[in-house]
């Protein structure tokens, strides 16, 4: 298990939209060296199989999800939270760095019990079909969604 930020050390962050946010100085984000542009090939823009490879099973996560909870004060039902990668696996974030890790809680309008509803998936989804077909690089795509995954695709402007 990675060693987590101590209990409370850390503060969520908000768009006006109500869209968490990590604390930066906690969760920076955290790329893979494996993944560099000369490799998208081989990783990331693989047909199949590459974050499933590289992903830490739960038993790795599910402690490391716990202590991180307890890193940001979250309370909810840890079942409607989300372990993710700030910097997304398919976009070569780095599978298993405490500063690539958040307990992300539930975005607005998500129903209790009815487990994860991250919006965060589609952006990350259309920054890997911009860097694979090579309307973005990699680097600007991992600093974007690391700075601020709810302006990323503005940012870079992809719609």
């Amino acid at each position: 298990m990675q060693k987590q930020p101590a209990p409370g050390t850390c503060r969520y962050h908000f768009t006006s939209a109500k869209e968490p946010l990590p604390d930066p100085r906690c969760t920076p984000g955290a790329v893979s060296p494996a993944v560099t542009p000369s490799t998208l090939t081989q990783t990331i823009c693989r047909p199949s199989g590459y974050t499933k490879s590289i992903r830490p099973p739960v038993s790795v996560t599910g402690p490391e999800k716990r202590a991180n909870a307890a890193s940001y004060g979250y309370t909810g039902d840890l079942h409607d939270a989300e372990y993710d990668h700030l910097v997304s696996l398919e976009l070569g974030g780095d599978p298993n760095d405490p500063r690539n890790l958040w307990v992300e809680p539930p975005s607005p309008g998500h129903r209790p019990g009815g487990g994860p509803n991250n919006p965060k998936d589609q952006v990350e989804s259309k920054l890997h079909t911009a860097i694979c077909s090579g309307r973005v690089q990699i680097r600007d795509a991992q600093r974007a969604i690391a700075t601020d995954w709810t302006t990323a695709l503005t940012t870079l402007k992809i719609k």
